[in-house]
């Protein structure tokens, strides 16, 4: 009898930690700046991510955290990993940089050049790594919505972007080409070649419509990660 008992103790034992594994959600830290800081608001990108999860019956699978700092470039996310990402033990960590990097090169005469972002990049991948968290890379969207490369920056994010994608393609690293994806929709969607009102707000910052298309993008990328 008293063996029966420790038998039948010792198999709710394991269905209780099993259960318990089971139901462990994946953390998902989004690292950016103020478009990430914006997409973990109120009908932000994170926010919109999180509705869909939930749609798909996934809401019990992962946890989203965001952290974006307006104004961030590289080196700044470099500088904060610790502080704002490793410390939150997470799962995956999604990574969405670059727009600072080349639009404060006119806007306010600072930026990032090509082989310190590439350098930086590389770095803060290693240490996520190297912690044990998964990673997903992102390209930078858009500084202007004209769908026929005449965006004064669009030469600069191009080549950003095709570093990015070459990089995660040697790194066997899941990337969200978000900049494809945009230029494919304007191509498609914006036939005044307006430079802003499709999905953006100010030519960088996303409106309703931006926020959903990069969730929906990011999270066709982020549920393939096993």
């Amino acid at each position: 009898m008293l063996q029966k008992s420790i038998l039948f103790l010792l198999i709710c034992t394991a269905v209780i930690t099993m259960s318990f594994t089971l139901q462990k959600r994946k953390k998902v830290v989004f690292f950016g700046d103020s478009i990430t800081q914006m997409g973990a608001d109120p009908g932000g990108y994170i926010r919109q991510m999180e509705k869909m999860i939930a749609g798909e019956g996934m809401n019990n699978q992962y946890e989203l955290v965001g952290a974006g700092i307006s104004g961030n470039k590289v080196t700044d996310l470099y500088l904060r990993l610790e502080r704002d990402v490793l410390s939150k033990q997470p799962d995956i960590v999604v990574i969405y940089v670059g727009i600072n990097d080349v639009w404060h090169k006119r806007l306010a005469g600072t930026g990032t050049d090509y082989v310190k972002y590439t350098e930086f990049y590389d770095a803060i991948v290693k240490k996520l790594q190297s912690a044990g968290a998964k990673v997903v890379v992102c390209t930078p969207s858009v500084i202007g919505e004209r769908k026929d490369n005449s965006n004064e920056q669009d030469g600069e994010l191009n080549m950003y972007s095709n570093w990015l994608r070459q990089y995660a393609k040697d790194k066997e690293i899941p990337c969200a080409d978000l900049r494809t994806e945009f230029q494919n929709y304007l191509i498609a969607n914006n036939p005044k070649n307006a430079e802003k009102g499709l999905l953006t707000t100010d030519r960088v910052h996303l409106n309703a419509a931006g926020n959903e298309f990069v969730a929906k993008t990011i999270w066709n990328t982020l549920k393939t990660i096993q």
